[in-house]
């Protein structure tokens, strides 16, 4: 049987001690970030926003129309 007592609480230094022990901890088995893929160009990023495909008609159908 393990008898525990409880004195009072922990000092400032126990407390930062077990604070920074937690933390190490937390970090040592935290998951690894996934690895980054690679980066889209921003206009193929804008264009999929907004829904444009290379087929897509743009402007009028005659330049002539343009003036």
């Amino acid at each position: 049987m393990v008898r525990i007592s409880i004195a009072g609480s922990a000092s400032p230094a126990e407390t930062a001690a077990i604070s920074a022990a937690i933390e190490r901890f937390l970090g040592d088995t935290a998951a690894a970030a996934p690895p980054a893929g690679p980066e889209l160009n921003p206009w193929l990023t804008a264009a999929l926003v907004e829904g444009v495909g290379s087929k897509d008609s743009f402007g009028p159908a005659d330049p002539r129309e343009l003036f």
